[in-house]
């Protein structure tokens, strides 16, 4: 009976050691996947019917054991897809202080360049991390987030805080309405909004979804955030069980479009993507990294991926990320 305890035991520990050198060494680094999803946008011009955004969330940069590998690749697909866009939902960098945030920053410029001297409009937004906030009861960094701004900045990216701007001209004009961070509390959803006719075509990008909230009905179509990691740490085959619902109150919270009851008001859609660094813990399992490609159409929803958004949240988001 002791000898069995112990082969069990053993066993158990095998296991162990196996998941956690495939959730730190393989998983995050070497198994990237391009989501490719049909985003609906009302009134949109015909000039960008069947256009292409891409998108990429939380780099993390700086955190032992980080992502590095994978963010180089995302950026170099990107570089190859060439879309009319290029989304970056922000925590650019990971336990950033003063003392450390150059030395980051540098990092995430290098990794970010190719992007910009492609010639791809690329726009951003701020995550918690980029104000140096681990959690939402934390102070703000001194330093940091204005280190993170003037890095993006030099390198050509465009930094949206609660502001809007105009892609195109004439009558094939589409607005970007960006949110800063929501730890900070600093994301306000209606000045963000100012200036958007209230018919206009938009596209709404924000770093943590309950920035989502905040927007009154049907003035944010087509939104997209990041923050939540994707839960990092999934149960195969129950997406809704992971690492995140277990430490996080408030619920669960996967990828994909928000499909939840009350989460939004009517006529917004949000889609969560898993991003590409980790928070906590180095360690993917069952949440490949994400880079996230959307065709723009103007029909309304109907037959496509409009129709096929797996759950991805519950009023509350909390937590540490």
């Amino acid at each position: 009976m002791k000898r069995k305890l112990v082969r069990i035991g053993l066993g158990v520990l095998v296991v162990f050691v196996i998941l956690a050198v495939y959730g730190v060494f393989i998983e995050p680094r070497y198994l990237l996947q391009v989501e490719r999803r049909v985003a609906h946008v009302p009134a949109l011009p015909a000039s960008w019917e069947g256009q292409r955004i891409a998108v990429l969330a939380d780099f993390q940069i700086g955190m032992a054991l980080g992502n590095e590998r994978a963010m180089r690749e995302a950026v170099a697909d990107v570089v190859r897809l060439r879309p009319a866009v290029v989304l970056l939902l922000g925590d650019f960098v990971f336990d950033a202080e003063a003392d450390d945030v150059a030395s980051k920053m540098e990092r995430v410029e290098e990794l970010l360049r190719p992007l910009t001297q492609a010639g791809l409009p690329t726009f951003a937004v701020l995550g918690n991390h980029d104000y140096g906030l681990n959690t939402p009861a934390d102070e703000l960094e001194p330093g940091v987030v204005e280190a993170v701004v003037a890095g993006l900045r030099s390198i050509g990216v465009t930094m949206l805080s609660n502001e809007a701007v105009r892609l195109g001209s004439g009558e094939s004009v589409l607005y970007l309405v960006g949110v800063d961070s929501h730890w900070a509390q600093r994301d306000r959803p209606l000045v963000a909004l100012k200036g958007v006719p209230p018919e206009a075509p938009r596209l709404v990008l924000m770093h943590n979804p309950d920035s989502f909230l905040e927007f009154p009905p049907d003035s944010a179509p087509f939104a997209v955030a990041g923050h939540t990691h994707g839960g990092q740490i999934r149960i195969p085959f129950l997406p809704h069980w992971s690492w995140r619902s277990l430490a996080v109150k408030g619920g669960s919270q996967t990828d994909g479009w928000i499909v939840v009851p009350g989460f939004g008001e009517p006529g917004n859609h949000l889609y969560v993507s898993r991003g590409i660094g980790m928070s906590t813990v180095p360690m993917r399992i069952n949440c490949t990294p994400e880079l996230t490609v959307f065709t723009l159409r103007r029909d309304a929803p109907g037959s496509s991926d409009a129709t096929e958004r797996p759950a991805a949240a519950r009023r509350g988001q909390g937590g540490r990320r």
